[in-house]
């Protein structure tokens, strides 16, 4: 039997309609409010306190769509309790909306779902709190508009002034207020004597009434109001809150508005469009070539910080012309260069290394990334990204404490990143195979999915992104009335300004995916659906064939449901799935190059890690793209000798990798500087130069520019030098000779750098938007667990010993010790089951419902149906026992 049929039935409270429901129903609560669980209530009491506390109910609010919020704040301006036929002609208007009636049965079932809303549909109430933050008053105003009703307007008024005001709108005397301004009221709300009452009224109030209907609903009036105002003073249309500050009372707004809680109502979320439709191969091809490119940034980065990177600022993270520099290195823009740099250390390749002069550098897990196939590579980048709450796109810009927000510093994490990522992933794979979205579409449903917040945090301080109350206006010369409209809001209630924080992070993430080549042409790519565990494409029989890059594509679409949260595990197996679809789009390593006789060698795709370090040594990068280009100067052959190289080996190396032969220019080039290399020797003395041949030193000392080298002649093949050998060695070069170092032995030095590590890191822990999402588990044990909890909470018990033993709710049964031995004796021998009240350790107070096995040696060992196992209590600890009605 229904609560319809059974009235008796029906819950008084919201821990009574807890109780109603089943353990699904629970485990989708404690589900879509993970709060309440932590830590897990001791029964639904408990519960239902805690789900009506003001943080978690602003939690679960700033959670629901735009159309659920709606629902909410039309119950939060109806009179408790309200019947579901009331609650649809506050959303539907008394012409109906058949969207509106389809979409709110769903929305009232999400709002019962989180325990927002109890009772039956002819007494539906909306938790106190919620109705607290939603309600309209002069300090917070609604988002319907609506001002307060009749009795909460009137509530200073004299009961002479009432009287008048039923008198003039045609109403018969009372002989209190209190009936007085429910007839005013009832005048108000009912249609066909609201419309007599209106026809009476002079255009001009009218006009005023319009201007005030849809709010703000407050406005301003001088000590002598106008006739128009006056008319309408006079019938209780606009009743007084303060002197000089009128409102227009809720019932006339609605009545006004023929029923309607909201000037628009969105039952229906905002389709994503489709702005261009592409190949799919296309979108494979292009987003594995940003792959790839994601891929060659990253190494790039960090060979630059090969040998240690740049300094740590005292207060954490990259400076300014830190960040310039490597953007300048990677060539991109400096927004860009943060967000790789972020990536970086989002993946645990980067980090700092914790020294007295503390700076970043690639962390041992980069050697080990770097030996991965580039498929496993690219996953571990765009894992990484999707599970970041590090937000890139706020480098640059200034904290609360005004502080300029840097790369690699703190205060990036924004805590919404991780699910708008997923979000804006989900709604591309709900589009067709190929289509690229619009992006103001796009921005669109996820503001109605989570609308910008508009419910007040509590404390008596209006939430940043509140609704506040516009200052209104003085009265004109004729005492009009004016409106004033809601700065950053327009009427329908929509954020207006400065765009909210899920849509610059949609931005961000659209741009980011397209990098990082999850995306290819703006269209979600084959490897990018399996990332995040999309099921396979649609492919519609009635969506026509694009044809081209930029046709539009007129079907309508329905959205594709959101894959849902994946698990750790799952996470892996989705990221290596997407590696296995990456892989065979990416090019293949190549292991030669085209020499050039202009002393270039282009590389016409990937080459090979070994081929490519030793060419980065050989020679300079000329330009980047399709193919690279390295250029061949005495420096970098210089550069390949200081390592370590012969001349032989360079002519080797090359002729082994060029499918041209080696030109001429080029071998000449690597003769001409091997010849010189190492014929000045340079090493500590302070430093010396010595030379076979005394012509070279004369040479050099006849130099004017040698001067500041302090050299002076010891012997016919040496020079002494004031400098230290590093100076020396670049002064001479720069002289256009090619010394080499040597050690203290003689030997020529070898300078190839080593390779700077920092010590093993952890990449940075993602700052979690709350409590995490139990899983399947951990929902089970929590359900049980409460259930246990109210089953010992509620149980009925026996009066013991003449008293009604923790008879009041909640409080634990109180017997004597005796009493309490005999009473778990007996309930040993005859298998009963008792409600003990029990204090632990901690000196934390509970109660438990067991069935006593043995008593024995101060302790009673029971199955403890709270706990749902059999336990051992120490008697001692026991504040009494009762035994449970039959």
């Amino acid at each position: 039997m229904s609560t319809e049929e059974n009235p008796a039935a029906a819950p008084r409270s919201l821990a009574e309609a807890l109780r109603g429901r089943d353990d699904v129903s629970l485990a989708a609560l404690l589900r879509s409010r993970p709060d309440l669980i932590t830590p897990v209530p001791t029964d639904l009491t408990q519960l239902a306190t805690r789900a009506g506390t003001r943080a978690s109910v602003v939690r679960a609010l700033e959670r629901l769509d735009r159309f659920t919020l709606q629902a909410a704040q039309a119950l939060a301006v109806a009179s408790a309790p309200v019947t579901y036929g009331e609650l649809l002609g506050l959303m539907a208007g008394d012409d109906g909306d058949p969207a509106v009636s389809a979409a709110l049965p769903h929305a009232l079932g999400t709002l019962r779902e989180q325990a927002l809303v109890w009772g039956g549909e002819d007494r539906l109430r909306l938790v106190r709190t919620a109705r607290e933050l939603l309600a309209p008053s002069p300090q917070h105003p609604s988002p319907t508009g609506l001002g307060p009703t009749v009795r909460e307007a009137a509530a200073g008024m004299s009961p002479g002034r009432i009287q008048e005001i039923v008198a003039t709108a045609g109403l018969p005397s009372t002989h209190d207020s209190v009936s007085a301004l429910e007839a005013l009221a009832g005048l108000f709300s009912d249609p066909e004597r609201m419309s007599a009452l209106l026809d009476q009224a002079p255009s001009e109030s009218v006009e005023v009434l319009e201007r005030l209907v849809w709010g703000p609903p407050y406005g301003q009036v001088t000590a002598d109001p106008a006739p128009r105002l006056r008319w309408l003073l006079d019938r209780g249309l606009l009743l007084p809150t303060a002197p000089g500050t009128v409102v227009l009372p809720r019932e006339v707004a609605l009545r006004l508005r023929a029923g309607r809680a909201h000037r628009t109502t969105e039952p229906v979320p905002p389709t994503v469009e489709a702005a261009a439709a592409h190949a799919p191969r296309i979108v494979d091809a292009t987003a594995a070539g940003q792959a790839y490119t994601a891929l060659a940034t990253v190494e790039e980065l960090l060979k630059d910080w090969h040998e240690g990177g740049p300094a740590v600022l005292r207060a954490g993270g990259l400076s300014v012309r830190d960040l310039k520099r490597t953007a300048v290195a990677l060539d991109v823009p400096e927004p860009v260069a943060a967000f790789w740099v972020e990536l970086a250390y989002a993946a645990g390749l980067l980090a700092s290394d914790g020294e007295a002069d503390e700076r970043y550098a690639a962390t041992p897990a980069y050697d080990e990334w770097l030996e991965r196939p580039a498929g496993e590579r690219w996953a571990r980048l765009a894992t990484a990204w999707l599970a970041a709450t590090r937000t890139p796109g706020v480098v640059g810009e200034r904290d609360a404490k005004d502080r300029t927000l840097s790369a690699l510093g703190p205060g990036l994490d924004r805590s919404a990143a991780p699910e708008v990522r997923h979000r804006v992933l989900a709604l591309l794979a709900g589009l067709p195979e190929g289509a690229a979205p619009d992006g103001e579409s796009l921005l669109a449903r996820l503001r109605w999915e989570r609308p910008p917040r508009v419910v007040r945090t509590g404390g008596g301080t209006p939430s940043p992104y509140a609704r506040r109350t516009p200052a209104q206006p003085a009265e004109g010369a004729r005492g009009a009335v004016a409106r004033a409209e809601t700065p950053g809001y327009a009427e329908d209630g929509r954020a207006g300004g400065e765009d909210d924080l899920r849509s610059r992070l949609a931005r961000w993430t659209l741009a980011e995916a397209e990098m990082l080549g999850v995306t290819g042409r703006g269209a979600l790519s084959s490897h990018g659906r399996a990332l995040i565990g999309a099921p396979a494409p649609r492919h519609a029989e009635a969506e026509p064939e694009p044809t081209g890059p930029g046709d539009k594509l007129p079907v309508h679409h329905r959205q594709a449901p959101a894959p849902r949260v994946l698990s750790p595990a799952e996470q892996a197996t989705a990221a290596a799935g997407a590696a296995r679809l990456l892989e065979p789009l990416l090019p293949e390593p190549l292991d030669h190059v085209l020499l050039q006789a202009d002393l270039t060698a282009v590389a016409p795709g990937p080459l090979e890690r070994p081929l490519a370090d030793m060419l980065g040594v050989l020679a300079d990068v000329e330009s980047k793209g399709g193919a690279t280009v390295y250029r061949f100067t005495p420096g970098s052959v210089r550069r390949a000798l200081d390592a370590g190289r012969s001349a032989a080996d360079l002519h080797a190396f090359l002729a082994a990798h060029s499918r041209t032969p080696v030109p001429q220019p080029l071998a000449y080039l690597i003769d001409d500087v091997a010849r010189r290399h190492g014929h000045l020797r340079v090493g500590a003395a302070s430093s010396y130069v010595r030379c076979d041949d005394d012509a070279v030193l004369n040479e050099i000392l006849a130099d004017k520019r040698a001067a500041g080298l302090g050299l002076r002649r010891l012997a016919p093949t040496v020079l002494a030098a004031r400098t230290d050998p590093a100076a020396l060695l670049e002064g001479l070069r720069a002289m256009g000779f090619a010394p080499a170092a040597e050690s203290a032995e003689g030997d020529v030095l070898i300078a190839r750098a080593d390779a700077y590590r920092t010590p093993p890191r952890t990449p940075p822990a993602p700052v979690p938007d709350g409590p995490p999402v139990p899983d399947d588990t951990l929902l089970a044990a929590a359900v049980r667990a409460v259930r246990a909890g109210d089953l010992a909470s509620t149980a009925p018990r026996r009066p013991v010993g003449g008293e009604a033993a923790g008879a009041e709710p909640g409080e634990l049964p109180r017997t004597s010790a005796a009493d309490t031995l005999a009473t778990l004796q007996a309930a040993v021998l005859t298998n009963d089951t008792v409600w003990i009240g029990y204090v632990n350790a901690e000196g934390a107070a509970s109660q438990r419902v067991i069935a006593p096995i043995r008593v024995e040696g101060g302790f009673v060992t029971a199955y403890d149906h709270t706990a749902d196992e059999v336990r051992t209590y120490p008697l001692h600890r026991i504040t009494g026992v009762a035994e449970l009605a039959d």
